[in-house]
């Protein structure tokens, strides 16, 4: 393997779901390993724990983070073999796999945060990040939504979204993690032309193309002309739309939420820019949901992420499928690699 080996940073997750079953079930997937090497963030003792209660097999290098934050100690990339970076957040027995609780959102937290570290730092070229969960998170002390709102204060630049990518389905969002009588107010014509461009921006290195967009509207049928809503669409979205096009960005919109995603646009659209969380996901779940990746734009880094959650219930079971995990690795690969052709 080259000197050159791309390393790709992939966090566990909460430690009482799902994340170290599946993490555990790509470090020893042969064609990752083709790909890149991983350096795993996460506790020892929990995936040793995992390893075993799920019979899968833990062939690793172990690190602690002195170890690997020492350059002298570095590993050699010429080693295919995953890193895991022992975090010493949380000890094996230390919680109930399945069960909700402060301390597994509080290991969450830390995974993410050294992983960002080492982001910054250029020690990974990218970030992949298993499931956490929002109420131990929050349990914790850690008052954020979610992951995107971590990554875009840690790595953030002027502005950021969340796109849900998939080859079936892709969405990108102007308001995310909040409740639906606070979307009308998060809305304005420069937010929406960021999203734009954003996605506008990320198709373009995943699809190596220029791509074609659609803008949802906010209201039903769009607004009807100012019948529905308080003119959303005529004060916000279309204004943002001319902006885009002013830019040389091929959209169209906004179109009737219900019909946007009907299975003849999809088949010409790139991405779907949505005013809200389900506007989206709900066809992106309903569509792709073993495929689509979660990605944060416009941050510093390059950070994707599994289209769903912890899932407590099959949790340390051997149930739970990797499709969206390896999704969300062929994804952050294809983003580093196609970094500097943008």
């Amino acid at each position: 393997m080259a000197d050159d080996l791309t390393r790709v940073g992939l966090t566990i997750g909460d430690p009482a779901g799902v994340g170290p079953e599946i993490v555990l079930n790509v470090m020893r997937d042969a064609a990752v390993a083709a790909k890149c090497q991983l350096v795993v963030f996460g506790d020892r003792s929990v995936l040793e724990r995992c390893a075993v209660v799920t019979n899968q097999p833990l062939n690793c290098q172990f690190l602690t983070i002195e170890q690997w934050q020492d350059p002298g100690r570095f590993p050699t990339a010429t080693r295919v073999e995953p890193i895991v970076i022992d975090c010493q957040a949380i000890g094996a027995q230390a919680f109930v796999p399945g069960t909700v609780s402060a301390a597994t959102g509080d290991a969450s937290f830390r995974y993410i945060q050294h992983a960002i570290d080492s982001a910054l730092a250029g020690t990974i070229a990218a970030v992949t990040t298993a499931p956490i969960n929002k109420e131990a998170l929050q349990a914790a002390g850690h008052m954020y939504p979610g992951h995107t709102e971590m990554f875009a204060q840690r790595a953030g630049g002027e502005r950021s979204c969340m796109m849900q990518y998939s080859p079936e389905i892709t969405c990108t969002f102007a308001t995310v993690h909040c409740g639906y009588a606070e979307v009308p107010g998060l809305l304005s014509q420069s937010r929406v032309l960021d999203v734009i461009e954003l996605t506008a921006t990320a198709l373009r290195r995943l699809r190596e193309r220029e791509p074609k967009l659609v803008v949802c509207g906010l209201n039903p049928h769009a607004g009807e002309h100012g019948l529905f809503g308080n003119r959303e669409e005529e004060r916000i979205i279309i204004p943002a739309i001319e902006a885009a096009r002013a830019k040389g960005i091929h959209v169209e919109g906004p179109l009737p939420p219900d019909t946007a995603f009907l299975p003849w646009k999809r088949q010409t659209t790139d991405a779907f820019v949505c005013m809200y969380h389900d506007q989206g996901h709900i066809p992106v779940k309903a569509l792709a949901f073993d495929s689509a990746v979660n990605t944060t734009l416009g941050i510093s880094i390059v950070r994707t992420s599994v289209d769903h959650g912890t899932a407590c219930d099959i949790a340390w079971q051997g149930k739970a499928r990797t499709h969206s995990l390896r999704a969300a690795l062929d994804v952050a690969l294809k983003l580093v690699q196609t970094a500097a052709h943008v």
